[in-house]
């Protein structure tokens, strides 16, 4: 049986919202298993166990860049160890430029970027100098481009912690930052429930199974209350099926339809989702920003 620490109940009760007996008892279940016990607080008490995907887990910026014409965009992740050097100019002025780099040059991945030119130097000198200036590590973690088959529109929020490009035809521009801004607030996973990753629908259908099972009631209600939980979660993950958050009376699809509009692909990008942040203590990190203060 694997020991159950504070640290590890006060990671998932992060992750879930859930009390923290609920967490302690779901990570016992599950052997320490932090994911495990995350499936387990989610069949216990539903929506109340909110999903990790929403957190963020890392420091840095989503550098954006658009093309003067709306038809060529980029996002580009630069990660840093503390939000302190998040919020340097010349932190987030090197993200900027790297997202321009993309849009520019439509480098074949981080490597490719790393070794364009940059001033009288490459991408990769330009961040290990820039480390050298700041004192803090720092590193490109990823990036996407978008050929527009419409025009884009772009969306930064919380402090360029979270960054959005759509591609869509129809409407006007107002749609258009209306829809990023609906990306960033409520982060779908796909634009239609097709494109919902079969894993994630199986591992949906697997919670919803295990609720179910647990009502008592005869098989042939519970294939239909499973079947409707998972239509329940395609809709809040997809963006055509989510409740428009500027007026929730319709959906998405819905407001498309009645602008005469379409979404051909969006993408978004949450700083630091799915790096597991390592603990520090207050004072700790008081005391490296003063240090990278000074330096």
């Amino acid at each position: 049986m694997a020991e159950i620490t504070a640290g590890m109940v006060r990671t998932l009760r992060d992750k879930t919202d859930a009390p923290m007996m609920e967490c302690k008892r779901a990570l016992a279940e599950a052997d320490g298993d932090l994911g495990k016990a995350e499936d387990i607080l989610r069949v216990k008490l539903g929506n109340k166990a909110t999903r990790a995907a929403t957190r963020v887990a890392a420091e840095g910026v989503v550098g954006i860049h658009v093309s003067p014409d709306g038809k060529l965009g980029a996002l580009v992740e630069l990660n840093c160890e503390t939000d302190f050097v998040a919020r340097n100019e010349d932190f987030l002025a090197f993200a900027g430029t790297l997202a321009e780099l993309v849009v520019r040059s439509n480098p074949a991945d981080v490597a490719a970027l790393g070794a364009l030119p940059h001033g009288a130097a490459s991408v990769e000198e330009a961040r290990k100098g820039l480390v050298g200036r700041i004192g803090e590590n720092m590193s490109i973690r990823r990036f996407a481009r978008i050929e527009a088959k419409g025009r884009l529109a772009r969306y930064v929020h919380g402090g360029a912690k979270i960054g959005v490009l759509v591609d869509y035809t129809g409407g006007d521009e107002q749609l258009g930052k209306d829809l990023a801004m609906h990306i960033a607030a409520t982060k779908p996973v796909s634009l239609s429930k097709e494109d919902v990753p079969a894993e994630l629908v199986s591992k949906e259908r697997e919670i919803a199974s295990a609720k179910a099972a647990e009502s008592g009631k005869p098989a042939n209600i519970v294939e239909k209350m499973v079947e409707g939980s998972v239509q329940k979660f395609l809709k809040e993950v997809t963006l055509l099926g989510q409740p428009f958050v500027k007026d929730d009376k319709q959906t998405v699809e819905a407001l498309l339809k009645s602008r005469s509009a379409a979404v051909s692909r969006f993408v978004l990008f949450v700083v630091g989702e799915g790096i597991e942040k390592k603990s520090t203590d207050f004072a700790a990190e008081v005391m490296a920003q003063a240090g990278a203060a000074a330096r």
